[in-house]
Formats: C-alpha cells, structure tokens, sequence
C-alpha cells in the first residue's frame, strides 16, 4: 500500500473520542498516527493500520 506522510486515513473502528480520521505522522516498521479529533498520538505496526484502513484522502 502507498501511503505518504501527511494523508489523512479513515479506520474502520473509532478512536474513543469518536473520529475515524487520523493524519500520518511517520512510516516505517510502526506508523505513528495523531487523532484528528482529540489530538492523542499512537504508534501501531504497519500491518495492522493496513489492514484496517477504509479510506485515505490527501492532506488539503
């Protein structure tokens, strides 16, 4: 999968503030991911996050 810093993902499950969307902050091994609707910052292997993304957009 062809993901760049800076797209905007949509996941499957919500964050528990209730957004879907987070932006990508770093690829790698790990992505980090930073909640578009609170803020929270996450590190998560690459397999997982491809695995449960349902829609990327690019960063406006």
């Amino acid at each position: 999968m062809d993901l760049n810093v800076g797209e905007i993902i949509k996941l499957k499950k919500p964050h528990p503030c209730g957004s879907y969307e987070w932006e990508i902050l770093r690829i790698g091994m790990d992505f980090r991911l930073k909640c578009l609707g609170c803020g929270h910052q996450i590190m998560i292997p690459r397999k997982k996050v491809e695995k449960s993304i349902k829609q990327v957009r690019k960063p406006k």
